[in-house]
C-alpha cells in the first residue's frame, strides 16, 4: 500500500511539473487517472504513445491520495485523460499545481454522451461520472481520446482514428453480447441493488431498474442512514428483488448486513470503477463488460441457453 501523499511530496510535484518540458522531440507520454479509462486509452494509443495509469487496477479511484510513484510519473508527462464530473476528488491538487506544460482532459465532460443524474446520497442531482458502464458511452470516450492525441500526433492521426473505429465498432459487437446474455433474465428480476450507486447508465442500456445504498464511494459508506433506507426500500420493494451485489472496491460488509437481514442472497464481485488485476475476471474493460453479465445471469435467473 503507497503511504499519503505528503506536504513535501507536494512541494515536489510543484518543481517536477513546472521543469517538465513539453518538447516535441520526445516521445508523447500520457497518464490516465484509472485503470479503466487507460484501458480505452490504450486501444486507441498502441505502441504510438506511452501510456501510465494514476489508480493502479484494484484500487477505489473514489479515495484514492497521490503518491511519491504518481509524482515521478507526472513528471514527464505530456496529457492526463481523467474522467472528470467528481469521479477523481484529488484530481484539484493535479489542477492545482499543473501549468501550460500539463494538458488535462476532462473525458466525460468532452464525450458527446447524456448524463445521467446521481440517484441517492450526498451528491444525487449531479452528473453521474460513470458513463463508461454503457458501451456506448465508452465509445464517445473513444472518441474523445482519439481526437486528443491526433491533435498531438498528426502525422500519425490516420491510424489513431483507424483504431478508434475498429474499437467502436467491438464496442458494438460487446452491447450486443451483454445484451443478449442478460435476455432471459425475468422483468420482475431486473432490479440491481448495490453499494454504490453507479450502474444507472448499465441499467439505462439494458433494461434494469438500479438502486445503491449510497451515491458515491468518496461519501460516507454505509452509514445509518443510508442503511435505513435500503432496508425501508426492500421491505416495500413489490416483487421483492432476487438478490443483492457488492463490487470489487467496496468492502461487502454493508451489502452482507443487508442480505443477513432480508434473506436475499448476496452475488459478485461486480466491477465499475476498476479492472482486476491481469489475472483477474475483469483485465480490461471487455471482460469487465462480459464478468459483470455473467454474474447478473447467474443471480437474477438468466434461463437463456448456454
Amino acid at each position: 500500500m503507497y503511504k499519503p501523499f505528503t506536504w513535501v511530496s507536494t512541494l515536489l510535484f510543484v518543481a517536477l511539473v513546472s521543469a517538465a518540458p513539453a518538447n516535441a522531440s520526445t516521445p508523447l507520454n500520457v497518464i490516465a487517472s484509472f485503470s479503466i479509462l487507460e484501458d480505452l486509452v490504450k486501444r486507441v494509443a498502441g505502441d504510438l504513445v506511452s501510456v501510465n495509469v494514476i489508480v493502479p487496477a484494484g484500487n477505489d479511484v473514489h479515495r484514492w491520495e497521490l503518491t511519491p510513484p504518481n509524482v515521478l510519473a507526472l513528471e514527464e508527462t505530456h496529457i492526463v485523460f481523467y474522467n472528470g464530473l467528481g469521479l477523481e476528488p484529488w484530481m484539484r491538487h493535479v489542477e492545482a499545481m499543473s501549468d501550460e506544460q500539463l494538458m488535462l482532459v476532462n473525458v466525460a465532460k468532452k464525450a458527446d454522451y447524456a448524463p445521467l443524474t446521481i440517484s441517492t446520497g450526498q451528491y444525487q442531482g449531479q452528473p453521474d461520472p460513470h458513463m463508461w458502464m454503457d458501451p456506448t458511452g465508452a465509445a464517445a470516450y473513444i472518441d474523445v481520446i482519439a481526437e486528443t492525441l491526433a491533435e498531438h500526433l498528426p502525422e500519425q492521426a490516420d491510424v489513431l482514428y483507424a483504431r478508434a473505429e475498429e474499437a467502436r465498432k467491438a464496442l458494438v459487437i460487446l452491447s450486443q453480447a451483454v445484451q443478449e446474455r442478460l435476455e432471459g433474465i425475468p422483468q420482475t428480476n431486473r432490479t440491481l441493488l448495490t453499494s454504490e450507486a453507479g450502474f444507472g447508465y448499465f441499467a439505462r442500456a439494458f433494461g434494469f431498474e438500479a438502486q445503491g445504498v449510497w451515491g458515491v464511494n468518496h461519501e460516507t459508506q454505509g452509514s445509518a442512514q443510508a442503511m435505513a433506507k435500503m432496508s425501508e426500500y426492500l421491505a416495500d420493494k413489490r416483487p421483492r428483488p432476487s438478490a443483492l451485489f457488492f463490487e470489487s472496491t467496496t468492502a461487502n460488509i454493508h451489502m452482507d448486513a443487508l442480505a443477513r437481514e432480508t434473506g436475499l442472497p448476496l452475488a459478485g464481485p461486480l466491477y465499475v470503477d476498476s479492472l482486476s488485476r491481469a489475472d483477474g475476471p475483469a483485465a480490461n474493460y471487455f471482460a469487465m463488460m462480459r464478468h459483470n453479465a455473467e454474474v447478473l445471469h447467474k443471480a437474477l435467473g438468466g434461463a437463456r441457453a448456454e
